[in-house]
């Protein structure tokens, strides 16, 4: 008779080693990311809020883990809470906002003090190491200075603004000096400074937008406590080319928040930059999970949806094997050896997203009898029913079109409706190329599906 306590040490090896196992599944799965982004530059921009509501130390263990792994990181912030705390300490009863308002002389000062207390913070916290911590080790240095060269926004329909700025100029060149140094992040406070000495206060997106596209950002990243993300599932992981985003502003779902963010990074990615990405900063590791997974969980504003079919090249063979891998363990494909997908790799087209490849489909010409062969179909699980292998077969349809073919067939043991439903109708081996009919398997008894294009 086993032990109750052998038993449960035979549990515990065992959840153990699925631990690693899982481990070293998710570290290989992030690193064509880590690969992709270093180098790269991120602009990430976030208010006073993240402070007040305590999630700052979370937010730089993250962005520490990005420095380390090779990432340029430019910090946006403002100090718009912090200033209004100050403004009600001195009996001031204005109280600031987001919107474009007139900044007097008084006003100016506390947002002034407000900001170097956040820029404090914000150094104290990429100053922790001890043992046993996220920071352990990390050897951060924060960089700030006169990098933005200010101006005044000037009398507005008869509005005399003040000390509220707009963005002259950034110090591209010093900014850029600083962060290719290793572990060094630089800071911009939303405050610019003119020629001749005077601050003017500027609008964090402003700011963060005009970063991201004077240094050619690769990333803009903009920190968020609105709930729309959360709420709405249809903002969560998802990307929304610039064409869409009147329509979901004009849709009157979001907040106001969240509306004056997604405008702000369609205007950045119309401005140059790649990826404008919408982040909760309220979630734990949410700037990890948006960079680092393949659909994150933000809202990812980019030109063009990032879907790309295109010619498989020789770097794609892994990801093709793991595309094709589970199918050929459960028969519904056949076995192809690595030498067999090298030495067929311009037949195949795959689909990629993001750096990811997520579906493939190989064309078999047989030019004498006009035929070709449609063979290894197939997409993610996760993008199954979706139209992504409807997609990727019209494509491969397509092509053989365009190549003079006339009749395209499948083998096929599981899905015969599926090519029934798209003008396919079952033949018999007789109907195919010599060539296809003296490599046809009878063991595997597969049905064939040819279509006239």
């Amino acid at each position: 008779m086993i032990q109750s306590s052998s038993i449960s040490d035979i549990e515990n090896t065992t959840n153990s080693q699925q631990a690693q196992i899982q481990f070293v599944k998710w570290f290989r799965k992030v690193a064509p990311y880590v690969h992709a982004f270093k180098d790269k530059t991120f602009i990430i921009a976030f208010g006073g809020e993240l402070i007040e509501d305590n999630c700052l130390n979370i937010l730089v263990q993250d962005l520490s883990l990005l420095s380390a792994l090779g990432i340029r990181l430019v910090l946006v912030y403002d100090a718009i809470p912090q200033a209004n705390k100050q403004l009600k300490l001195k009996n001031n009863e204005k109280i600031l906002s987001y919107d474009l308002e007139p900044i007097n002389h008084n006003i100016l000062e506390c947002i002034k003090e407000a900001s170097g207390k956040v820029r404090l913070d914000i150094e104290s916290s990429f100053s922790q190491g001890l043992p046993n911590t996220p920071m352990s080790n990390a050897k951060i240095r924060i960089i700030s200075g006169n990098f933005v060269i200010a101006k005044p926004k000037g009398i507005i329909d008869g509005i005399d603004y003040l000390y509220a700025g707009n963005i002259r100029k950034i110090d591209v060149d010093a900014i850029k000096s600083e962060i290719e140094k290793h572990s060094t992040i630089a800071l911009l406070p939303a405050i610019g400074f003119s020629p001749t000495g005077e601050s003017f206060v500027l609008k964090i997106e402003e700011l963060a937008t005009k970063a991201a596209t004077s240094l050619k950002a690769e990333k803009l990243i903009f920190l968020t406590s609105s709930k729309n993300i959360e709420i709405n599932s249809n903002l969560s992981g998802i990307e929304i080319a610039c064409n869409d985003v009147d329509s979901i502003i004009k849709s009157n779902c979001l907040d106001k928040e969240m509306t004056n963010l997604l405008y702000k990074a369609y205007k950045s990615v119309n401005n140059g930059v790649e990826r404008a990405h919408i982040v909760p900063y309220y979630l734990d590791g949410s700037i990890l999970l948006e960079v680092f997974t393949h659909y994150g969980i933000g809202a990812m504003v980019v030109a063009n949806n990032l879907d790309y079919m295109r010619q498989a090249k020789i770097e794609d063979i892994g990801s093709i094997i793991k595309l094709i891998e589970p199918l050929e363990k459960e028969g519904i494909l056949i076995k192809r050896s690595r030498n067999i997908l090298e030495r067929d790799i311009d037949k195949f087209t795959v689909l990629e997203h993001d750096m990811m490849i997520y579906g493939c489909a190989a064309l078999y010409e047989f030019p004498e009898e006009k035929m070709a062969e449609i063979a290894c179909l197939t997409v993610i699980p996760e993008l199954q029913n979706k139209g992504e292998g409807e997609n990727l077969f019209k494509h491969v349809e397509k092509k053989a079109k365009l190549n003079g073919i006339e009749q395209i067939f499948v083998l096929t043991t599981r899905t015969s409706h599926w090519f029934l439903k798209r003008g396919f109708h079952q033949a018999d081996i007789s109907s195919l190329p010599l060539e296809k009919q003296k490599q046809y398997n009878k063991l595997r008894n597969s049905l064939i599906f040819i279509k006239n294009i």
